[in-house]
């Protein structure tokens, strides 16, 4: 997968700047990517870029293969003449360093109406023929997603399990009279996907010419209030009345919390899968590589051994670890598929077995800096005990607080034991003595949140785990690029032979 040294930055594009009250698919998306080569880096990691719904969170979709509409750029809708300039004259004052998603949605989602609307009459005969390409490509997602989102909308946002049966159970008669009903809403889900992918696509292509390579995330599982879940119960475990989840999705207590995290999600029903030849997941894997170009296996555990929580309890304590066919499944998808750009999220309670899963496949593990001091010197995240090249170094992740803000939270005995490993004061600061430990490693791969690279303290950590609000932000103003960092990145890009090979 990394054929030489590489180093890139973890940036979900909602925390790119813009005009819009959060960060799209425009013009500051392609001046990352040109931040990105100047400095020598050949990774963009991102988030799942899934359509969210409340908390905001990208591991929380409303499916597995649509985009975020919010992520659309109305000044891309603007060049291609579906809005007007007076139609972006009038903007509210969006906060510059914090998405406030409410105010977004309110002010955007009537600018994708009116540009939908626009499409019907000035598309131009290639524009249509794309757009029906694009709809017949994507049709076998595509139409019960549509269709899902406009429903839910048609009953206030309430969950598919909440509408009435004959639709929730998708009674052939009731999908075609909702269908009929809601056309005019069905084509404007569509209509987005259409504009979230072509803007998608064409970043991709600039990234991929600027020697920028996407990497992707698919979370393990789905939302319950998903297209997913309401098109393919039986791959689930759900209450054959309620539809609510049976047994639900979440890890016993860890390094983030004392009770475990109960994420909710329904947990898959393998032996469903197991008889389709794991169809579903497959179209997943495939649909998901046609946007991005390395994909990170959130859980990857799960694969192995998952944690199921049954329906009626509050955390995640009392739960059990089930069996997953994942050698099987993995068996099949490169069967199918050929060699894949898998990274394996290796973290949490691993087990011999799942580092052999995840061996037997080649994928790359993550190892995490900030998790490599608080116990001996068998600790697998310090550096000398990385066993092969075949993995990728971070600071932290989205789901850790920044190196900075880590650091200063940490008493001063355990900031001692760092500064120590560090070999003494940090002049350059902590957040680069991390990142250049990171670089000198034998990893094929370093990659560091933009937190860590401009510095920034606890105030722009991404995300606490197991706290359903405030989370997910955060975004950098343009000014903070400046020539310190990028000069200073170049260097020990450079220095730790990370450049790209010209």
């Amino acid at each position: 997968m990394f054929n030489s040294r590489v180093s890139g930055i973890l940036l979900h594009p909602t925390s790119l700047p813009s005009p819009f009250g959060i960060g799209d698919l425009g013009d500051d998306a392609y001046q990352f990517v040109d931040f990105l080569a100047e400095c020598d880096q050949q990774i963009w990691q991102i988030l799942p870029i899934g359509p969210t719904g409340f908390g905001n969170s990208p591991y929380l979709s409303y499916s597995a293969l649509a985009g975020n509409p919010l992520l659309i750029s109305p000044q891309k809708l603007h060049e291609d003449n579906f809005l007007t300039e007076s139609d972006l004259a009038s903007l509210p004052g969006y906060p510059s360093a914090k998405v406030d998603y409410d105010l977004v949605i309110a002010t955007k989602i009537p600018l994708l109406k009116k540009a939908s609307e626009n499409f019907k009459a000035v598309a131009t005969k290639k524009q249509l023929a794309d757009w029906e390409e694009f709809c017949d490509r994507h049709q076998d997602w595509l139409d019960d997603y549509a269709l899902f989102m406009a429903i839910k909308e048609a009953h206030d946002g309430k969950g598919w399990h909440q509408w009435d049966s004959d639709i929730s159970s998708r009674q052939p008669k009731a999908i075609a009279e909702w269908t009929n009903r809601l056309s005019e809403a069905i084509f404007f889900h569509k209509f987005m996907q259409y504009q979230f992918f072509s803007q998608w696509k064409k970043l991709k292509s600039y990234a991929n010419e600027h020697g920028v390579r996407i990497f992707g995330d698919i979370p393990i599982y789905v939302a319950h209030d998903s297209a997913d879940v309401w098109s393919n119960p039986d791959i689930f475990c759900l209450d054959e009345e309620t539809q609510e989840p049976a047994l639900m999705a979440g890890v016993p207590p860890d390094y983030f919390s004392a009770t475990g995290q109960l994420w909710g999600n329904p947990v898959y029903n393998w032996k469903e899968l197991l008889k389709t030849d794991f169809k579903w997941w497959i179209k997943r894997v495939e649909g998901i590589l046609e946007y991005v170009d390395i994909i990170r296996i959130d859980h990857f555990r799960g694969f192995e051994a998952f944690w199921a929580v049954e329906q009626g309890e509050t955390t995640a304590m009392n739960g059990e670890w089930m069996k997953a066919p994942g050698a099987e499944f993995f068996k099949l998808l490169k069967q199918q598929l050929g060699e894949l750009p898998i990274v394996a999220e290796d973290l949490g309670v691993i087990t011999p077995e799942v580092e052999a899963l995840r061996d037997q496949f080649e994928f790359p593990g993550m190892k995490i800096l900030h998790f490599a001091f608080d116990s001996d010197r068998a600790n697998p995240f310090l550096p000398f005990n990385y066993v092969n090249r075949n993995c990728i170094v971070y600071t932290g992740t989205h789901d850790n607080n920044t190196t900075i803000g880590w650091f200063y939270d940490r008493s001063e005995e355990a900031q001692a034991n760092v500064i120590d490993y560090l070999g003494g004061a940090c002049p350059e600061g902590v957040n680069w003595a991390l990142i250049r430990l990171a670089m000198g490693s034998v990893a094929n791969a370093a990659i560091f949140p933009l937190q860590d690279i401009l510095g920034l303290g606890t105030e722009a950590k991404m995300n606490t785990p197991s706290y359903a609000e405030g989370n997910w932000d955060w975004r950098y103003q343009p000014e903070m690029l400046s020539s310190d960092p990028r000069s200073h990145l170049k260097h020990l890009t450079y220095l730790y032979g990370r450049m790209p090979i010209r």
